[in-house]
């Protein structure tokens, strides 16, 4: 199913959130609980609490009581939950044949020209909002973090700090550490945050060209035999490219079935570390360039169970089977390579599209769209991504 966008909320609702226990502001269409924020608002709570329920446009843009900076605003952004349905978006609904093009907000294409028509379109913003991560689009993904405020609104992880340890003793709860890190950051214009502070830090890196330096010659040289020793040449190359299918399965099911185990996770600090260091850190800061190929230690702990299972396989012969894993790792390598390219470069048309694909699994929705360097899998196992449309208003 799609990612779930923000909901619609009640302007009666709204409303009635003007406490210090639950406090609501809205700017134009938008709504905001800054409840968590109010002990931390230079003026204090309770002025925030006189405006609560209500819309705050104009006394943030009085620039005779104060004129609120631009961080100011992206504090609001980091507390937003839904929106509301004005007086002026409800009365155009209500005239409207395809009331449902307007509410829920916000409006799809249709509705957004209904509004223009009908002057109620500039407190409407048309950028649908995904629950899970906050975030609307790719570009999303590269928008710096506020550090600082991120830890004090979030209370998960700070970023100005060593995170492994933060991890295993935070004591998160598996519902809220898997919330939290799938919510994406982005560290310092994409450089790597620190993991663990020390000497193994440089172990945690990996450049993109490790990959092929590293894996290239081994499997060259495990071809080569295979190639000199099995008699019928045509055989062997099906015997590699049966490898080479074989990973495209796995790629999916290591991604879907180890990677997003998320049901499955134990709740305990052993389990949701695991997963930090072998995805969910890059689901926390997927524009990382040297945290987004596998480094290659743990990539032989991976393969070693898959070397030993095409032996057993193809026991009765070992250059047929060397054949079939020497396949597969290339596989590996054009998978790794595919990622991050996906991730950092302009690419052909085809690649342009898995490259969206992709993306939308980081911003909209990690729970489908597990292939990565092909969407084949996803269609067999109905694990498709299906996006709702995201309008911008111009």
């Amino acid at each position: 199913m799609p990612g779930r966008t923000l909901p619609t909320i009640l302007s009666s609702d709204v409303a009635s959130r003007n406490t210090a226990k639950s406090c609501y502001v809205t700017l134009g269409t938008k709504v905001f609980d800054i409840t968590p924020f109010l002990d931390d608002h230079p003026g204090g709570g309770d002025l925030i609490v006189q405006y609560g329920g209500k819309d705050v446009s104009e006394i943030m843009g009085d620039e005779i009581s104060h004129t609120h900076s631009e961080a100011a605003y992206e504090i609001l952004d980091d507390h937003l939950i839904g929106f509301v349905a004005t007086e002026p978006v409800m009365m155009t609904a209500v005239k409207s044949d395809r009331p449902d093009s307007i509410i829920p907000l916000p409006p799809n294409q249709e509705g957004m020209e209904e509004l223009k028509t009908s002057n109620s379109a500039d407190c409407v913003t048309s950028q649908k909002v995904f629950n899970t991560t906050g975030m609307s689009s790719a570009e999303d993904l590269s928008v710096e973090t506020d550090l600082t405020a991120d830890y004090r609104t979030h209370k998960f992880l700070d970023l100005n700090r060593p995170l492994l340890m933060q991890v295993w003793n935070g004591g998160f709860s598996r519902d809220f550490y898997l919330e939290q890190v799938h919510r994406p950051r982005h560290y310092k214009g994409g450089k790597s945050a620190p993991l663990f502070g020390n000497f193994l830090e440089p172990l945690s890196k990996t450049p993109w060209w490790v990959i092929p330096i590293v894996w290239l010659p081994p499997v060259a040289y495990g071809s080569f035999l295979s190639f000199m020793n099995i008699p019928n040449t045509s055989a062997m190359i099906s015997y590699w490219f049966l490898g080479l299918g074989l990973w495209t399965l796995v790629e999916y099911v290591m991604h879907r079935g180890l990677f997003h185990v998320d049901q499955y996770l134990p709740d305990n600090r052993v389990g949701i570390t695991t997963h930090f260091l072998l995805h969910g850190i890059h689901h926390y800061l997927p524009m990382d360039k040297l945290r987004l190929v596998m480094p290659p230690t743990l990539f032989i702990a991976l393969a070693i169970p898959f070397y030993k299972l095409a032996h057993t396989v193809f026991y009765w012969d070992w250059y047929v089977a060397t054949a079939v894993f020497c396949g597969g790792i290339f596989g590996y390598i054009g998978y790794d390579l595919t990622h991050y390219f996906l991730h950092h470069r302009t690419l052909p048309s085809y690649y342009r599209e898995l490259k969206k694909h992709h993306l939308q699994h980081h911003f909209a929705d990690h729970q489908n769209g597990f292939g990565v360097s092909s969407r084949f899998w996803d269609r067999i196992f109905g694990t498709e991504l299906s996006m709702p449309a995201v309008v911008r208003s111009t």
